[in-house]
């Protein structure tokens, strides 16, 4: 069974998902400032999102809803490409690794 989150009907939905790769980055989790509280007197009401600028970040950034913007289908097909040929590069190595090991074993 899939985990279920549930919005109050007063709030607007998210525009943004959980994971969502934008141009600032992926998103990792967003929190909800609903009007008329202190948080949201401060820093305004509505979504805020928390993104890591990308996956070997060690920093985290809050925007709001409208500071943040969605990639292009392009943008996004060459992020998820360049990441896929960089895990291919990774097996490749693992698998030569893997050889030396097991060719090493028999030889012994």
């Amino acid at each position: 069974m899939l985990p279920t989150i549930s919005i109050p009907q007063h709030w607007d939905y998210p525009r943004f998902a959980l994971e969502q790769r934008t141009k600032q980055g992926i998103i990792l989790g967003l929190h909800y400032y609903p009007s008329g509280t202190e948080l949201a007197e401060q820093f305004g009401d509505g979504w805020r999102y928390a993104l890591m600028p990308n996956k070997n970040s060690d920093e985290l950034f809050h925007f709001q809803e409208n500071q943040i913007q969605p990639l292009t289908p392009e943008e996004l097909f060459r992020q998820i490409t360049a990441e896929i040929d960089f895990y291919q590069q990774q097996i490749s190595i693992l698998q030569q690794q893997l050889a030396v090991v097991i060719g090493g074993s028999t030889n012994g």
